[in-house]
């Protein structure tokens, strides 16, 4: 009886994987409508740009002029820049762009207050219609603004997603494994959009959002385009995927670069998972379906390979093959430590790369747990240009 038990909690735990790695996305990109119709584009919509940047001279200037060079009318286009307290040269480049181009505003910011008090604070003194929000190193091409703003023709259209392309000069450690997962992640996302007219959180690299939408972000909260974006759904608003919209954003070269961000990354998720529990009622409905799917069983899966490895420990007494498969899932836990030493998408990098990204979730729930006191954040280390 309690090897049966054993067996049901372990495969319990691996359908819940598959579900959200592989049944999830096959199914939506199999069954799932390929296409929404274009509607026209409305170029009355007043835009504001809004950026929160902490030391971003590499970048900065690269972005403001990938807007300016938009082809939505530039009268109609405001950029909002809040800069958190820099140090470096953000704050002169930026000044420089103001000397002609009065459409450019910054706000400096004097002590660290963190990406979604910046944005808040923007959204708030921001009067156009529709806001743009961004980070300072996506950097847009010439039909962005005119791709995202098109869908607002339709008054059911809340928010709409852009189509985050990741770059990178040399596919090394983790990046080629990085880009392949959000070329996925994109597609899950078209593929929502499509069916079902929501997206489970827009990545906050780009995204519009109507004026009226936007929900203030609460204090100390991480992963701030995800509690926009269920806010819009919780309200019954559009949340779409363009996959025309099209921005690029560099990808961090160190595996370790990227660690940090997904615990970022992780604890924000632990936060709006008790924010929109909500959503998970009626459990038969499209939203509660995907939220699940796509989301909670991807957070909870570091607690599934934990059970997987306790029950394969105890099924050892039941079968011998269990000694071979607690030995190979042990050697999975510590596969992360050989990704320095691994330079090409091999098959151990593969493994290493997913308990990697799965450590970095667990280590967001027990911040989670701890309790956060700050949203405020360091820039990703990129590499150079």
């Amino acid at each position: 009886m309690i090897e049966i038990g054993l067996y049901l909690i372990g495969s319990l735990c691996i359908l819940g994987i598959l579900q959200t790695y592989l049944l999830y996305p096959a199914a939506l990109i199999l069954g799932g409508k390929s296409k929404r119709e274009s509607p026209v584009l409305n170029t009355s919509l007043t835009i504001g740009v809004i950026i929160a940047a902490y030391n971003e001279e590499n970048v900065i200037a690269q972005k403001i002029q990938s807007i300016l060079d938009s082809d939505y009318p530039a009268e109609k286009i405001k950029i909002y820049i809040g800069s958190d307290a820099s140090t470096d040269k953000t704050n002169d480049l930026i000044a420089s762009f103001q000397k002609t181009h009065p459409n450019v505003n910054l706000k400096i910011f004097q002590g660290r207050s963190g990406k979604a008090f910046i944005i808040n604070d923007l959204a708030k003194e921001c009067p156009d219609d529709v806001f743009i929000l961004t980070d300072a190193n996506v950097f847009f091409t010439q039909n962005t603004i005119s791709n995202l703003v098109r869908h607002f023709s339709e008054p059911v259209t809340k928010q709409v997603c852009a189509n985050i392309i990741k770059t990178s000069d040399k596919n090394i450690q983790i990046q080629g494994l990085e880009k392949k997962y959000l070329l996925l992640e994109n597609t899950i996302k078209l593929k929502e959009s499509n069916t079902w007219g929501f997206v489970i959180g827009a990545e906050g690299g780009c995204y519009a959002i109507r004026r009226e939408s936007y929900t203030p972000v609460p204090k100390n909260f991480f992963m701030d385009d995800f509690y926009i974006t269920m806010s819009v759904i919780k309200n019954k608003g559009q949340v779409l995927f363009d996959d025309e919209a099209i921005v690029f954003e560099d990808l961090p070269v160190e595996s370790s670069e990227e660690f940090k961000r997904k615990i970022r990354i992780s604890t924000g998720n632990y936060q709006n998972l008790f924010a929109f529990k909500s959503l998970l009622w009626p459990l038969w409905s499209p939203i509660s379906f995907a939220f699940i799917s796509h989301k909670i069983l991807r957070w909870l899966t570091p607690f599934f390979l934990i059970v997987i490895f306790l029950t394969s420990i105890f099924l050892m007494k039941y079968n011998s093959i269990f000694n071979y498969l607690v030995i190979a899932q042990a050697i999975f836990f510590i596969s992360p430590l050989f990704i320095p030493f691994v330079k090409k998408a091999k098959p151990l990098l593969f493994v290493a790369h997913f308990y990697n990204m799965n450590l970095a979730l667990l280590i967001g729930f027990f911040n989670y747990l701890k309790g956060v006191k700050t949203s405020v954040w360091q820039p990703t280390v990129r590499a150079k240009n």
